[in-house]
């Protein structure tokens, strides 16, 4: 029997990685979903933003991380809780790991099935909306639909700032939904997929701004229903508390404490 069929410990736990906090709302859905379930937070601050960098730096980095991180932490299935890192690196990372890995993809299935008017507003990384990945979600799920993808990096930013207790700056959503409606049909914008992590961090801001007649899709359910039938039949049992691993340590990493702390993660390792 292969590493792979057998059974995983019950305290062998789950990783989510992402290049920042966005991964957290993963990790909410997740433990909303299997509340029993050991998860390890894994986050590359030291490698922030991922949307600005190459495809080939993130492609390397993200396979060398994880593959550190599956030897030390032994998880029983890794998820890449990042849309960026998920379209770049996600067929490197199953070369390299032999657990199952789940990524993270833009919400357009969903969207397309949503939208009345037939216009989609997409926001995400630079790296995201250039993707082909994309252009394939979009041929397969969204013919006969408008897709006006924008990128919107100053979000990611904001939603840091919003898990360690800043203001968050209203000013950098109100732009990226003038920037959306000004295209082409963009004011005709009814379902708008928020294609990186960080984004659903930000809903009630984002409400705000684009108003309750657009309803907002991410794909952080759908990535804890796949987790949920990856792990079918496992055992469940915590031996120590959820942990989060980060890859530099400075003062925001105190400032997120707070924010970990009201999800159950009071361990904080620095890689």
């Amino acid at each position: 029997m292969s590493d792979q069929d057998a059974s995983p410990d019950p305290d062998a736990p789950i990783l989510i990685f992402d290049s920042g906090v966005g991964g957290l709302s993963v990790l909410d859905a997740v433990r909303a979903l299997m509340p029993d379930a050991p998860l390890i937070y894994a986050a590359d601050t030291a490698g922030l933003p991922y949307g600005s960098k190459s495809e080939a730096e993130i492609a390397a980095r993200v396979a060398g991380l994880l593959g550190r991180m599956s030897e030390r932490f032994r998880p029983r299935l890794a998820c890449i809780a990042c849309n960026t890192a998920s379209t770049i690196a996600l067929g490197m990372v199953r070369e390299v790991l032999h657990i199952p890995i789940v990524g993270t993809v833009p919400a357009i299935k969903p969207a397309a099935a949503l939208t009345k008017t037939g216009t989609i507003g997409l926001i995400g990384t630079e790296a995201t909306i250039r993707q082909a990945y994309v252009d394939n979600l979009e041929a397969e799920f969204a013919q006969g639909k408008t897709l006006l993808r924008l990128a919107a990096p100053d979000l990611v930013a904001a939603a840091e700032a919003k898990l360690r207790g800043d203001p968050v700056d209203l000013g950098a959503i109100r732009k990226a939904a003038e920037d959306l409606t000004m295209m082409a049909s963009g004011n005709t914008i009814d379902v708008l997929v928020l294609a990186c992590t960080h984004f659903p961090l930000l809903s009630g801001e984002l409400r705000e701004v684009f108003g309750s007649e657009v309803e907002l899709v991410d794909g952080a359910a759908g990535i804890a229903r796949r987790i949920a039938q990856l792990t079918q039949g496992q055992s469940f049992a915590r031996s120590i508390p959820d942990r989060a691993v980060f890859t530099s340590a400075d003062a925001r990493l105190d400032a997120l404490r707070p924010a970990l702390g009201a999800r159950g993660i009071e361990d904080i390792l620095v890689l």
